[in-house]
């Protein structure tokens, strides 16, 4: 939910998605008006029949809301019935996550989602609770993340109350064992140790502390160090601080009688009291310094090559005009960084950017190509090229509905089913958006005007508030990145795991 670089799609592979309604998903409450067919932009010839296919305008949309509880003691409940499948799928969300562990324990939360589950309970380890769980076809899982911790479930209708009762008593009854947090540590160091061997993911880890600061909670990667130096006892204090009920929500999908459930979890949760939220620490962000950082990466034939600065939030009112904007610049192979970078251009691999739009704190707004060592300087300009055309080229009419079109169908499919749009009104009111929010979206996208794209293109992008970081092999990087501007080295160098004392 919060990685950084989940902008508006995944960096450097775009998806094309296909408009699929699910019947289960209640797009209108009303039967509509009888589709009036959109005229063709231009004549039909015989050798393009698909140009007769009439268009009917996107129904309203109305998704299916869940039930929304908020009990005694603060906890939120979020139901949605979905009696397709005989499934049940919980979660549970619980405030506070990587951005609020210590500087010097970076790795804390990531080794507490991983120990939580493997340790099991007083009563149940985790290696006999996957056994038990295996046998039902069922699963519980724990995991951290960087504004949250979430523990989810899942299990046939008929296994729910067992697979719950297991899921509570891990909740509230976690036992943190040395041997899983020593595991959990080995897989991390081992990660540590390997962060440096994909260009691509140095280019996008030194990216993110670009944008946001190296010291950022929202850049910050986890050292040896800061891995040796979180104990068990950290863990449970880790827990004890952030599982309370007036800091959690609890949200059911699946084939369940909504009074019932609603039942069986008040049974289980409003006995909780409450206690201390964990507080959300007020963050400063700058844009970035222009310039040039580099890696040299002797084993690689080709550069990475990202130029970034800061997004948004969702809750900005230029939102919707912003997104028009990402998806004219990005969205997909016929977006104008694709089109004029790597196929009329032919300088890159693969090409993509986005405006980012994050729920509490600005996203990451980026274009990233993967060129050859000798296109290294030619395509980053080429980039910039792209970047300064928000600016001075309005959209034209055909990429204003195009881009339209293609938010509105995909915005669609992604809220295709109950337990979609469960998800997202969890999130929603994890950061405290209306319930209303993705109901107001067709509407936004639909009023962006070509004018308005112009307006928030001159606001928002700025050249000089932009950085470039570029990974690649210095010695075949011809003519050199000195082309571009003043170049800093990054030092990616790992520094090595703390000695033992006496050693």
């Amino acid at each position: 939910m919060n990685n950084p670089m989940s902008l508006y799609r995944l960096p450097i592979a775009a998806t094309l998605l296909a408009l699929a309604v699910s019947p289960s998903l209640a797009l209108a409450q009303a039967a509509p008006a009888p589709a009036k067919p959109t005229p063709a932009k231009q004549a039909a010839t015989p050798s393009e029949p698909w140009k007769k296919i009439p268009i009917p305008p996107l129904h309203a949309f109305r998704p299916q809301q869940p039930k929304r509880i908020e009990l005694s003691n603060g906890l939120v409940l979020f139901l949605q019935e979905d009696h397709e499948l005989p499934f049940i799928n919980g979660s549970i969300l619980i405030r506070g996550g990587s951005r609020e562990e210590p500087a010097d324990k970076v790795g804390l939360v990531s080794m507490y989602g991983q120990t939580w589950r493997t340790s099991g309970t007083p009563t149940v380890d985790g290696d006999k609770l996957d056994d038990r769980l295996e046998i039902k076809a069922a699963s519980i899982e724990t995991t951290g993340g960087s504004a949250n911790t979430s523990l989810r479930w899942s299990s046939l209708k008929g296994d729910f109350d067992s697979v719950f009762a297991s899921t509570v008593d891990l909740l509230l009854h976690p036992a943190f064992k040395d041997d899983k947090l020593a595991l959990a540590k080995r897989q991390l160091d081992t990660a540590i140790s390997r962060r440096n061997d994909d260009a691509s993911g140095i280019a996008i880890r030194e990216a993110i502390k670009l944008v946001y600061g190296p010291t950022s909670p929202y850049a910050r990667d986890p050292e040896y160090a800061t891995v040796a130096a979180v104990t068990l006892d950290d863990l449970k204090a880790w827990h004890d601080r952030t599982v309370v009920p007036n800091g959690m929500i609890v949200s059911v999908s699946g084939d369940f009688d909504s009074a019932q459930m609603e039942q069986k979890l008040r049974a289980a949760f409003e006995p909780l009291p409450r206690g201390q939220v964990i507080a959300q620490e007020k963050f400063t962000f700058t844009d970035p310094k222009p310039g040039v950082r580099f890696a040299n990466k002797d084993d690689v034939n080709q550069s990475n090559v990202l130029i970034v600065g800061l997004g948004t939030e969702r809750s900005n009112p230029d939102y919707y005009a912003l997104s028009v904007m990402n998806e004219i610049f990005s969205g997909g192979f016929s977006s104008r960084v694709v089109q004029n970078v790597r196929t009329k251009l032919g300088l890159a691999y693969d090409v993509s950017g986005a405006f980012g739009a994050s729920y509490d704190h600005p996203g990451i707004f980026y274009v990233i190509a993967g060129t050859k060592s000798t296109s290294t300087v030619a395509a980053t300009k080429a980039m910039l090229d792209e970047v300064n055309r928000l600016k001075t080229v309005p959209p034209s009419a055909s990429e204003l509905a195009k881009a339209k079109d293609d938010l509105l169908n995909s915005f669609i499919f992604r809220y295709d089913s109950p337990e979609k749009i469960l998800a997202e009104q969890v999130t929603l009111a994890f950061y405290g958006y209306p319930a209303d929010f993705l109901e107001k979206y067709k509407e936004g996208i639909e009023k962006v005007t070509a004018a308005e794209v112009s307006r928030v293109a001159n606001k928002y992008v700025d050249q000089s508030k932009l950085g470039i970081v570029v990974v690649g092999n210095q010695s075949e990087i011809k003519p050199p990145i000195s082309e571009l501007g003043k170049v800093t080295e990054i030092d990616i160098t790992i520094p090595p795991p703390p000695t033992k004392s006496g050693q």
